[in-house]
């Protein structure tokens, strides 16, 4: 029987055949998680390996077979054999020739051996699906949320019913390297180093937008000129509205007065209120024209530097439920190339 202290946490060979060597890891998660780790100290544990040796043997009721189930040699099984049987000092096994039949006590122990492997690999399944399924992380600003994402949730639902969404709203950049969210939706020009970032839309271009409720009581925008009258909703650094207008070739525009929001979101939620009229991107604008809550004003739409873009760290490339994410979320926002 060799000594090697790995050898002593193996897991059933199904374990091992399954997952392969990647699974190592998972396999002490999984001892910690359940306390075995700690148990492995208590003198009255017998060795694992020498456990999974007689589950087989038990099983095959031959050295020989549980010996090519666990491809080690005959004597290596007999050999774990006598170790257990030491340590509990109990004979498990009748030998009689070449043959081993189980002992009355080989037999009360043999199912509540069995039943534990039966538990870790059960325990084993369930933490290294969870990594792929169950809760993914996102981060994005509450405008994105709001506006594009949740509208869709029902779609997403049903075509990734394994993933739960965990959706994470601020204007602060996550730390997607230290697991912070696995995932994140960013407005901006797509530079986040040490991080993959896949442009979501295509160029984005600002539509100036109102509700209904604002157009009734103000006198009709039927040139651009006419919205400098209006009362006009901002960012927080008050420059969307003043490039805007100087790309109509208006120039005498003056930015300092109106309401001035932090949060994108919230701008178009005043904007929804009634409160002004607002620069919105066309996607995020998109559901709210076509129900009828905003309507569209004058002016040529402005295209921006800046637009959502689908960030994550590299190493997680080739998670399942990234990869799933990615190709519903492309395929949501229209882009056919990058949703296969």
């Amino acid at each position: 029987m060799e000594s090697d202290p790995a050898a002593a946490i193996a897991l059933p060979n199904s374990i091992n055949q399954q997952y392969g060597e990647q699974n190592i890891t998972s396999q002490a998660r999984v001892l910690r998680h359940f306390g075995i780790e700690k148990l492995m100290n208590d003198r009255r544990m017998p060795p694992l390996n020498a456990l999974r040796a007689f589950e087989a043997a038990a099983r095959h009721l031959s050295l020989k077979e549980a010996a090519d189930e666990l491809c080690v040699t005959p004597g290596a099984i007999s050999q774990s054999i006598k170790t257990l049987e030491q340590a509990l000092g109990i004979e498990l096994f009748q030998r009689a020739n070449r043959a081993i039949f189980l002992t009355d006590a080989g037999q009360t122990y043999l199912p509540q051996v069995r039943n534990a492997f039966r538990q870790i690999n059960t325990a084993t399944d369930q933490i290294l699906s969870s990594a792929e399924t169950g809760i993914l992380a996102l981060s994005t600003t509450t405008c994105f949320a709001s506006a594009w994402l949740i509208p869709r949730l029902d779609d997403f639902r049903e075509t990734c019913p394994e993933i739960d969404l965990h959706i994470r709203t601020g204007n602060s950049l996550t730390d997607l390297t230290r697991g912070a969210a696995d995932v994140a939706i960013r407005h901006g020009k797509g530079r986040y180093t040490g991080l993959v970032s896949e442009q979501l839309f295509s160029v984005e271009k600002k539509i100036a937008v109102a509700a209904p409720s604002l157009t009734e009581r103000l006198a009709s925008a039927d040139c651009v000129r006419d919205l400098l009258d209006w009362p006009l909703l901002h960012d927080s650094d008050r420059i969307d509205w003043g490039q805007w207008f100087e790309a109509q070739g208006v120039s005498d525009f003056d930015a300092v007065r109106g309401l001035a929001f932090e949060d994108s979101g919230v701008l178009l939620y005043a904007a929804l209120a009634g409160q002004g009229a607002a620069l919105i991107p066309s996607a995020m604008a998109q559901r709210e024209l076509e129900r009828g809550a905003l309507v569209r004003l004058v002016g040529v739409p402005q295209a921006s530097p800046f637009t959502y873009h689908l960030v994550y760290p590299e190493s997680s490339a080739e998670r399942p439920k990234i990869r799933a994410f990615r190709h519903w979320v492309y395929r949501a926002a229209g882009d056919k190339k990058h949703a296969n």
